[in-house]
């Protein structure tokens, strides 16, 4: 109304950046800033729903303290990894601040309604939020957590009189250098169950990364292995085997994938293992059609279709495949008239906007397919793509073309994995580490149907005590 058009458009923006910017660069404290406000935001928009919901349905009742005794009975709130952590102060905050319900009480139904499911160990994942940036944004939520944290603290006192070092690392808050709150502590504290999301996940933040809280609470800790829907992972992405599978088991494989083992009947069946090969071939011929359309390269149709998609990052290891790229690559320029089973390797995924690292792997990447694929000697005998902006509508084509599924990280790193179930539902074999759910995809399959190779997760520790200087005395050597 006074004319200040320019400050109106600017706080416009301001707002909308809450939901315009995905995944800002939280190196800086600009992004770090947005982030929190983004992440309060969705919990406080939820919590907010939630409750309304639960006031205006049936349970609700003119005792309003009464009245949430029943709230954790009909709400159950998933903590997806640390980031809606705020949900637990924010729902302490309404419960004691607008519906006047005292600590003791309000602090029972937080814990009974929350349950926390940890995704990864990576420390880049288990946030940590500078105590400056929340007494900027949130002051309330950071008197809860210091009270949160001192009833916790006096828990622990009380059973390990004297332990000042288990003090420290149990502690909601960390001092060593900058004040930070530890989000991953906090969802613990503050949740009736934690999971893992594969049972040699589990086992690790049971035994070794969270071993104090699980101390303490050992039947709080769980395992809940990642699983995919074969409605959209078989039947809509591949009718052609989902309808084989069907005319040989029936339909009722996809209600129970247990039926699946029927189809051992049919291992050395030659109509149907070529049936198989036929619906494989022609998802081939579809993608490899795609891929002309949009990248320009001509495919081998009879190549081994060789393929690498997830998160970029060192663990998940893009870069040793790039590297054997380059070994293939060097091996059919020293011998072009040896046999070479020919192979289209295909790697794609997304990178976080502040991964240096992994942006300069996808550069590499592009720039050996730009070598490989001009290069006339080579032929037809290896192509390389980088699948540009991977996503679910690409993966619905590339899954059910692929061969070999590449599932190669480090083990003890990658908590889980739902792209090597939906890759080995289709029909491709696996070569990959014990890690995430290849162990139990392993159990399940049989490890002689895999190509598993690799360190074991003891090795990977064992390893990594000698730190990064390996010698002769070592038991893995670097080459």
């Amino acid at each position: 109304n006074v004319g200040d058009y320019i400050q109106a458009v600017l706080d416009r923006n301001l707002a909308e950046n809450i939901s315009r910017v995905l995944y800002p660069n939280d190196n800086f404290f600009e992004g770090k800033e947005l982030r929190l406000k983004q992440e309060y935001f969705v919990v406080a928009a939820s919590l907010q729903d939630i409750i309304h919901r639960f006031k205006a349905s049936k349970f609700s009742c003119k005792d309003v303290k009464n009245c949430f005794d029943s709230f954790a009975d009909k709400v159950a709130i998933q903590l997806n990894d640390t980031h809606p952590a705020l949900a637990i102060p924010e729902l302490m905050r309404i419960l004691m601040d607008i519906e006047k319900i005292g600590w003791d009480q309000a602090w029972n139904i937080t814990k009974k309604t929350f349950a926390y499911t940890n995704h990864t160990i990576l420390p880049e994942a288990l946030e940590r939020w500078p105590v400056d940036l929340f007494e900027k944004l949130l002051p309330r939520h950071l008197e809860i957590i210091y009270e949160i944290n001192q009833r916790h603290l006096n828990k622990i006192r009380s059973l390990y009189p004297g332990d000042d070092q288990r003090l420290r690392r149990m502690s909601l808050v960390e001092e060593d250098g900058e004040k930070k709150i530890n989000m991953a502590h906090l969802c613990i504290v503050g949740s009736h169950a934690v999971n893992g999301v594969a049972k040699i996940h589990s086992k690790i933040i049971k035994e070794q990364v969270f071993k104090d809280f699980s101390d303490i609470e050992p039947v709080k800790f769980q395992n809940k292995t990642n699983g995919i829907t074969p409605r959209r992972w078989l039947l809509l992405c591949n009718p052609g085997l989902g309808a084989l599978i069907a005319e040989k088991i029936g339909g009722d494989y996809i209600k129970d994938m247990n039926q699946l083992q029927k189809l051992h009947a049919y291992v050395n069946n030659d109509e149907f293992i070529r049936d198989v090969t036929s619906v494989k071939q022609e998802n081939k011929v579809k993608l490899a059609s795609l891929l002309e359309k949009e990248y320009g390269i001509k495919i081998n149709m009879s190549s081994i279709f060789d393929v690498h998609v997830k998160r970029i990052h060192e663990y998940k290891r893009q870069l040793m495949n790039c590297l054997y790229i380059i070994v293939m690559y060097n091996r059919i320029r020293k011998e072009p008239n040896k046999n070479f089973v020919p192979r289209t390797v295909m790697i794609g995924g997304k990178a976080a906007p502040g991964y240096y690292m992994a942006k300069l792997i996808i550069k590499l990447i592009t720039s050996v397919a730009q070598k490989v694929n001009s290069d006339p000697s080579i032929g037809n005998k290896l192509k390389v793509i980088f699948l540009e902006n991977y996503r679910v509508s690409l993966a619905e084509k590339v899954i059910p073309a692929t061969d070999l599924s590449q599932q190669i990280s480090t083990a003890g790193t990658e908590a889980s994995g739902t792209g090597n179930m939906k890759f080995m539902l289709n029909g491709a074999l696996t070569i990959g580490t014990m890690d995430g759910a290849n162990v139990e995809m392993a159990e399940e399959a049989g490890e002689n149907n895999m190509f598993i190779f690799g360190m074991r997760v003891q090795d990977v520790a064992e390893l990594d005590k000698k730190g990064c200087v390996c010698n002769k005395s070592n038991k893995y050597p670097l080459p």
